[in-house]
């Protein structure tokens, strides 16, 4: 009975929309809490919603559905729990940018109105980056898909603000913030990125009030600063109280410059006394020192910028001027009046905002915190015994590091599009009631007239609850009852501290429990040289793109392949190109399979031969190899065992072995054991590979002989037949195959001509084997005549390659010039030696180490030890052939 055959060329376009709707309108991805098998749970980091597919994304749900596929293949009762984020301040700068377009702004639209638009933006456009991991072939439980904002975690959201109120780990107060003067909003610490760059450093006199000290005759102290227009905000000067070049002025006053005010000269240990003059400038109201240092001294703090940046009136003449405009003008009216003792270029670590880059400010302001350090403790002595485990392990010193320097974590934004704060402000009292649901009056005096704060929270204290809110919290679930603590965490490093920590804390303080068992950091993505992809530099990949061009499937094997851990990828699209080669391989198999065997000879019965044992053997090693590896997280080892089976085992060995019994060359129990045996392979292989590249498997699977149901669903094979003695006998046999081949190259001999080898072997087993498998030597590595002896002559024309147990003469007589090729192996060697001197040279040049990037270094050590090789090989060759006729 004929088998279906598939189509020549594998066309991806035309297979994987079809079978990525198929799974989703059957339900196979769908996790069920009623189900008799042990859970496994994961959710998504949630991408937001104003983004598009790039290649984190890919990298990371690549990773996590190669984890489901697997398990649910296990026979584990799989929940990957989907979501978007309503990203906030990212998604209110898309919109307002819409609403420039068309001529206007939110505040002329109003609040109301304006969250009307968004939420109208989300649900024409929200859904881009889900139809796009859909299309990557996540296997998320879709009917599960969450938001941010949907009405299940905004209970979730004001429920845990107002407990965190009530036990006092809330709370409003003025405080220093990060500020950004574009996006109008606060910023917590990690939402600012810190860049060391070139600044300057400026040195300004302050005259001291009441002339010289009479000690030392000091009549001013000058100050270093990087922001000589916060000057304006000035409250006191500070110097160490150990520095004695300061003894005499403590407690006296000096005149601020261009300000006109007297402040005071403190003293204070947290100043650096090696840094500038040892005397520092204390701003309060815009820099987190000076405010730690007002407060211990109960100093004034000024603010001098508003919101945008710009001076305010407590600038006095400079009010009006953009804060880097009022620099230059201080800076010129400061050396106008000799103030300005002198200018040094700088070094300075500058913050800037996340979302859009623009420089940060320092500034007093009220807000409403979050007190960490309770809910850190918890969280770190989690880690510290094991009920979470990163992997790999050495991002755990980076969690702890943060934790334990943590500082309150400021959770209000000054943007409409969010989670409102939960709390209300009495017109009568003044009282501030926090409540989970909207009250209608004053918790305290009773009055109705109460108005709701306006910021709204940080995005990442609604993501801090996203592995239980999402399980339907604070009701006591189902869900959350069987699939929290969720089973591993996959995700980017970057976001250990906005995401990874918060939800611990949060996990710990409202689940008691951690909320996930394992968190897996995975790599970050580089071009080829190693550089960082960025649009301006050119070389960002696009994965959408990827994919049309080569195939989902190719891409993710790419991916998977490269995922080492603790290394950064390097990712050029000659890479995906080669794994598009490796689908086809695949692909070339399956049809080689249908094409070559009939549905009744698929069915088994006959008796393997050393062929089948050997190929069913290395099969089980590939299937332990790839459970230890996924089991460790380590991707690339699982698909680097896949690619060697499929490619180099399956294909180049089994596949040509049996060719002839496949045509019945040896007899009909030949032609059903190897018939039987390929199919068998071939659909435990699918099984291994489907969690990597689940489209063309899937595929293949549709039309093997003998397949139920779909791939997603069929159980890992179990591989439990081993014949390890036969899979030792083979790998003998193809030793010596390898080794007639190798002689074949070195020596340059035709493909086409036939060899006349002898094997010597001791053993008599090998010598068993050897004869039993003549057919397989004298066709796979075209040799005429072959002679298996325990010891015998060694022809002076013959060539010796020792394997194992067994030496393998190959006679050349008539087929090499020994002379002629003498001389092409000499000038070969001499020809790399050079080129390997010119390496070496270079890698022992000390300003070529320092200077040169380091992808070009490595890249000159990867050359040098290639060279070594081939260098070797070659001289290798050379005294073979000087070997014949001694």
């Amino acid at each position: 009975m004929a088998v279906k055959s598939l189509e020549k060329v594998y066309d991806p376009a035309a297979v994987e929309r079809r079978w990525s709707e198929y799974w989703i309108e059957e339900g196979l991805t769908r996790a069920d809490v009623k189900k008799d098998a042990e859970p496994f749970s994961m959710v998504i980091p949630p991408p937001n919603i104003t983004g598009t597919l790039h290649l984190g994304h890919a990298l990371n749900v690549t990773l996590q559905d190669i984890l489901a596929r697997y398990r649910r293949m296990e026979g584990r009762d799989v929940l990957w729990l989907p979501g978007i984020d309503h990203a906030g301040i990212a998604t209110q700068n898309v919109v307002e940018r819409r609403l420039a377009a068309e001529g206007t702004d939110r505040h002329a639209l109003g609040r109301e109105r304006f969250v009307e638009r968004v939420w109208r933006w989300k649900e024409e456009s929200g859904g881009t980056i889900i139809n796009q991991l859909k299309r990557l072939g996540a296997s998320c439980d879709w009917s599960r898909l969450r938001f941010t904002m949907d009405e299940g975690l905004s209970r979730a959201v004001r429920e845990v603000f107002a407990r965190l109120y009530g036990e006092g780990l809330i709370y409003r107060g003025d405080y220093i913030i990060n500020w950004c003067p574009r996006c109008l909003t606060a910023l917590s610490d990690l939402e600012v990125q810190a860049e060391e760059t070139a600044g300057k450093l400026w040195y300004m006199e302050y005259p001291l009030r009441d002339g010289p000290d009479g000690r030392t005759g000091v009549a001013s102290l000058v100050v270093a600063t990087t922001r000589p227009e916060t000057m304006l905000g000035d409250t006191a000067v500070a110097v160490n109280p150990a520095d004695e070049r300061f003894r005499g002025v403590v407690g006296r006053t000096v005149r601020l410059p261009l300000a006109g005010r007297d402040i005071p000269v403190v003293a204070d240990e947290s100043v650096d006394m090696e840094f500038g003059t040892g005397a520092v400038k204390i701003t309060p109201a815009h820099d987190f020192n000076d405010f730690e240092t007002a407060k211990r001294h109960g100093l004034d703090m000024i603010r001098i910028m508003d919101e945008r940046g710009v001076m305010n009136e407590n600038a006095g003449a400079y009010a009006g001027l953009d804060r880097f405009e009022a620099r230059e003008r201080v800076v010129a009216d400061l050396e106008a009046l000799g103030l300005l003792r002198r200018v040094e270029d700088h070094r300075l670590m500058l913050g800037s905002c996340y979302r859009c880059h623009t420089v940060v400010e320092p500034t007093l302001s009220k807000q409403w915190f979050v007190k960490v350090a309770p809910l850190a403790a918890p969280a770190v002595e989690a880690v510290e015994k094991g009920r979470t485990r990163f992997i790999p392990r050495n991002w755990e010193n980076l969690y702890f590091d943060w934790m334990r320097n943590i500082r309150d974590w400021c959770i209000s934004r000054q943007i409409w599009w969010g989670h409102r704060i939960p709390a209300w402000y009495c017109a009568a009292c003044d009282h501030v009631t926090v409540a989970a649901r909207d009250p209608d009056r004053c918790e305290r005096c009773g009055c109705a007239e109460i108005r709701q704060d306006e910021d709204v929270l940080d995005t990442w204290f609604s993501s801090a609850l996203w592995p239980f809110s999402t399980l339907g919290w604070p009701e006591r679930t189902e869900e959350l009852r069987r699939y929290y603590p969720t089973s591993v965490l996959s995700t980017s490093f970057d976001i250990i501290f906005f995401w990874v920590a918060r939800m611990m804390m949060m996990g710990l303080k409202f689940m008691g429990e951690v909320p996930f068992r394992h968190v897996y950091i995975h790599a970050l993505i580089r071009d080829a040289e190693g550089r960082k992809m960025s649009k301006s530099r050119g070389n960002v990949i696009d994965p959408l793109v990827m994919m049309e061009k080569y195939g989902t499937d190719a891409l993710r094997f790419t991916l998977a392949v490269l995922a080492a851990q603790g290394r950064d990828i390097k990712l050029a699209e000659e890479r995906i190109e080669g794994y598009r080669n490796f689908c086809n391989k695949l692909w070339n198999l399956a049809r080689f399979t249908l094409m070559n065997v009939d549905a009744a000879a698929a069915g088994g019965g006959a008796e393997y031969g050393r062929a089948e044992r050997w190929v069913k053997t290395r099969l089980g090693r590939c299937r332990d190899d790839v459970a230890s590896a996924i089991d460790a997280y380590r991707f690339d080892d699982a698909a680097k065992a896949l690619y060697r089976f499929v490619w180099h085992e399956l294909c180049d060995w089994y596949v040509e072995l049996v060719k002839p019994d496949l045509r019945g060359e040896r007899g009909d129990e030949r032609q059903r054991a190897a018939s039987a045996a390929l199919v068998s392979v071939l659909g435990d292989t699918l099984k291994l590979l489907h969690p990597f590249m689940p489209f063309i498997t899937e595929e293949i699977w549709s039309y093997l002989p003998g397949s139920r149901g779909p791939l997603m669903t069929a159980a890992l094979p179990r591989c439990d037949e081993r014949w390890e003695d036969d899979a030792a006998a083979m790998d003998r046999v193809m030793d010596v195959i390898r080794a007639v081949r190798n002689v074949r190259t070195e020596m340059n001999i035709r493909p086409t001509a036939e060899l006349d080898c002898t094997c010597l072997a001791a053993d008599a087993a090998a010598r068993e084997v050897l004869a039993e498998c003549e057919p397989f030597i004298r066709r796979l590595a075209r040799v005429g005549r072959l002679t298996v002896a325990a010891s015998g002559d060694r022809p002076s024309d013959a060539v010796s390659v020792v394997t194992s147990d067994i030496e393998v003469l190959v006679r050349l007589g008539g087929l090499v010039d020994v002379e002629k090729e003498t001389k092409r192996l000499e000038r070969e060697i001499g020809k790399v030696g050079g080129e390997l001197a010119g390496v070496e040279k270079k890698l022992a040049n000390r300003s070529f180490l320092e200077k040169a990037p380091a992808e070009v270094v490595e890249k000159e050590k990867n050359r040098l030890e290639e060279l070594r090789a081939r260098r070797e090989k070659l001289a290798s060759a050379l005294r073979r052939i000087e070997g014949l006729g001694g």
